[in-house]
């Protein structure tokens, strides 16, 4: 069996924080509202956590299996280096999977009780799309990360459902300029992904894994990189105005200055190898963008 370590590094913890930051801006809105129970608060933490380290362990299972991480950069992957087994990644998939469907139920009953059946369905129903999509990503013929539909998958996953969504287990309604928000984080992460891939373009020319960036090339990819970052923090600044934010509550914006030289680093970059700390540097700001932002939000 894989030691403890191979697993830790499969469910790649540092892609955490980007999964979680949807939730603590819908939730931190909903606090705004006056609309909180911190119980639900960390079952969607948990279960999202649960839906992310799913898709990392099907993305080494789905890429280790079809040769696309063979020659990769970055973190190495555990079913292409073999220190795990495919089968034994089979099994990992099966019992996250299961978790977080667990989870899912448990944050479902806590936010709608045991009367409210149809939000109870429709909201069972995003979490088995949830595992769909993890599983899609790169496992089977038809994987929508090897046909360049990946980034829209994480707009809104990582962004709508995940603020939205929150925000709705709290509130129990929709509000329409949540949008605003809600697709600051989407494109974040899309920004994420799209580091990822330029990165990786080289190898998964080759591999046949047709991204974005592969179909774009890297330089339109790098105005794509451009265009998501403004957009994210002209939405989110738009949202503030309409809202008559106060001053303090615009503390999020010291989570824009790295963003601002991570856009810096990409225009001089050459060497898509040398890309992958910028992975790093764009999640992190999008989970502190999330946190200061609730702060914002709550005091």
């Amino acid at each position: 069996m894989p030691n403890f370590k191979a697993w830790i590094s499969a469910a790649r913890l540092r892609t955490l924080p980007l999964s979680v930051s949807g939730i603590i801006v819908g939730s931190s809105l909903a606090m705004n509202h006056l609309f909180w129970q911190s119980s639900i608060f960390w079952l969607a933490i948990l279960t999202t956590i649960g839906f992310q380290v799913l898709s990392n362990f099907a993305n080494d299972y789905g890429d280790g299996i079809k040769g696309a991480d063979d020659n990769r950069e970055g973190e190495q992957r555990m079913v292409s280096s073999g220190l795990i087994s495919p089968k034994q990644m089979k099994t990992g998939i099966l019992i996250t999977a299961i978790f977080s469907m667990i989870s899912a139920i448990v944050l479902i009953y806590y936010a709608f009780g045991a009367e409210d059946f149809l939000h109870s369905l429709l909201f069972f129903m995003l979490g088995i799309a949830s595992v769909i999509a993890a599983l899609k990503y790169t496992i089977g013929e038809n994987a929508y990360g090897y046909s360049g539909l990946g980034d829209g998958f994480v707009f809104l996953f990582f962004g709508l459902l995940s603020v939205l969504g929150s925000y709705y287990l709290l509130d129990h309604q929709m509000v329409l300029d949540l949008l605003l928000p809600a697709s600051t984080i989407g494109f974040l992460s899309m920004a994420v992904l799209n580091l990822n891939n330029m990165r990786d373009i080289e190898n998964d020319a080759k591999n046949n894994k047709n991204t974005l960036v592969v179909s774009l090339g890297s330089s339109k990819a790098k105005i794509y990189h451009y265009v998501l970052i403004c957009l994210a923090v002209l939405l989110t600044l738009l949202y503030s105005i309409i809202n008559d934010h106060s001053i303090r509550q615009l503390i999020y914006v010291i989570a824009f200055i790295p963003l601002m030289i991570n856009l810096v680093t990409v225009y001089k970059n050459k060497e898509p190898k040398l890309l992958d700390s910028e992975l790093k540097k764009v999640a992190l700001s999008t989970f502190l963008f999330a946190v200061l932002f609730g702060i914002g939000q709550i005091f």
